[in-house]
C-alpha cells in the first residue's frame, strides 16, 4: 500500500474504482451476478438483509454465478434448489442442508448457474463464465495473457489424490472451525425453509 500511497495516478484510479462500488439494494437488475465465498461465507448466509439482496438479484440476472463457498450464500438465498454445484471441497457436504446437489466439479454448469469449487478453480470458472458470455477465443486470449497453464508441484489439491497424510492433516486444521461452519449452515438452512412455506 506504500506504493499507492505516494502514487499519485494510483492512487487517483483506486479512488475511481471504489467510486463506483454501489450498495446490492441500490442496483436496479443485473445479468451475471456472482458471489464469492471466503471464511465466513456460512455467517454471511445467515444475514437475511444481503441474502435477500442476492436472491432478488439471482431471480432476475442471466447468469447466477458463484466461486469457492459462495455457493453455500446462493443456497441459502433460495437459487440452487434441486440444482448442482460446486464447493470447496472442505464444506461441499452443506450444500444438501439447503437441497443443492454438491458436485465435486472444478466447475458445474446447471442450467444459468455456473459455480466453482476451491479457491484455484476460480480461474478456470472465471474463464468457463468468461467463454459463456464473450466466446471462447476472448477466453483464451485472457488465459494466454495471465500464463494460465498450471503445473501444480504436488499432486495434492483434493482430498482423492492427496496424499492420506497430508489430508488429515488438513481436516485436523478445519476441526477447529466445521462445528461452527455447520451450525451457521443449519440455522441459514431453516431459514429458507421457514421462508419457503
Amino acid at each position: 500500500m506504500d506504493a499507492v500511497r505516494f502514487d499519485p495516478h494510483r492512487r487517483k484510479q483506486l479512488l475511481q474504482l471504489f467510486r463506483s462500488v454501489r450498495w446490492l439494494a441500490d442496483i436496479a437488475t443485473c445479468d451475471l451476478i456472482c458471489v464469492a465465498g471466503g471464511a465466513t461465507a456460512t455467517k454471511v448466509a445467515l444475514d437475511a438483509a444481503f441474502v435477500g439482496e442476492i436472491r432478488r438479484l439471482g431471480l432476475g440476472a442471466r447468469y447466477v454465478t458463484s466461486v469457492c463457498t459462495g455457493s453455500l450464500i446462493l443456497r441459502a438465498a433460495g437459487l440452487l434448489t434441486g440444482r448442482r454445484a460446486a464447493c470447496h471441497w472442505a464444506w461441499r457436504h452443506l450444500l444438501p442442508l439447503f437441497g443443492a446437489i454438491a458436485d465435486d466439479g472444478r466447475v458445474v454448469r446447471d442450467g444459468n448457474v455456473i459455480t466453482g469449487g476451491g479457491v484455484t478453480a476460480g480461474i478456470d470458472f472465471a474463464l468457463a463464465v468468461l467463454a459463456e458470455i464473450g466466446g471462447a477465443e476472448i477466453a483464451q486470449t485472457i488465459q494466454l495473457g495471465l500464463e494460465y497453464a498450471p503445473e501444480p508441484p504436488f499432486n495434492a489439491g483434493r482430498p482423492d489424490v492427496a496424499p492420506a497424510a497430508i489430508v488429515a492433516a488438513c481436516r485436523e486444521r478445519l476441526t477447529s472451525v466445521l462445528p461452527l461452519r455447520e451450525t451457521e449452515a443449519r440455522r441459514a438452512a431453516e431459514r429458507l425453509t421457514t421462508a419457503v412455506r
